[in-house]
């Protein structure tokens, strides 16, 4: 059994793992994370760190899939389904593109690509904890206003995956491959705003 087929375990210290894990990786990126460095913030030995999670990757797989689903349960809160569709697309794609943008989001992306080959497991769990996550909240989100005749689909798992997919567009992939510079407010709005546009005109009833 490889170290990514592993199944995790879980212990009394298991939540001090993931809130050091938390801290570290978002300081210094995966390859910089060591882990010493993360033991240390955890206030746990290294010992039991690796009892925990026997591989790194899978350490930050689940750091991974705890934030994912943080960020989308509280964009759930936020977002609601009572305000217009404008509006409520325009918050569900401001979110989705900061998080896309954010220096945890580009790390999440990358190792899922530089990983999952050798090991499906980790590609799995990221798909998991990424797309299919979000596919799964702007289903809900979108579903009330089928309901409704707002809005007419009838694929919803389609659509909704392309709404992900029109929130990275431009800024994500420029900022992956590091030809971004600085990203300001109207750049973050000008693909918001396009999101939000292409999507009602697809599907608007």
């Amino acid at each position: 059994m490889t170290a990514m087929a592993a199944e995790i375990k879980k212990g009394r210290k298991f939540d001090q793992v993931l809130d050091g894990a938390r801290e570290i990786f978002l300081r210094d990126g995966f390859e910089g994370a060591s882990v010493d460095e993360i033991a240390r913030a955890a206030g746990v030995s290294k010992a039991t760190l690796y009892s925990y999670f026997p591989d790194k990757r899978l350490l930050f797989s689940e750091v991974a899939r705890i934030e994912c689903n943080r960020q989308a349960e509280e964009a759930l809160d936020v977002i609601g389904t009572g305000a217009p569709i404008e509006v409520v697309l325009h918050e569900a794609a401001n979110r989705i593109v900061r998080f896309f943008l954010s220096d945890f989001g580009r790390q999440v992306f990358r190792i899922c690509v530089s990983e999952s080959y050798r090991f499906p497991e980790l590609g799995r769990r990221f798909y998991d904890s990424g797309p299919k996550l979000v596919r799964e909240r702007m289903s809900k989100v979108l579903t009330p206003y089928v309901e409704r005749g707002v809005l007419k689909i009838d694929d919803m798992d389609l659509a909704a995956n392309q709404f992900g997919e029109l929130c990275k567009s431009d800024l994500f992939v420029r900022s992956l491959c590091g030809v971004c510079g600085e990203v300001t407010e109207a750049d973050i709005e000008r693909v918001v705003n396009g999101a939000v546009e292409m999507f009602l005109a697809r599907y608007r009833a």
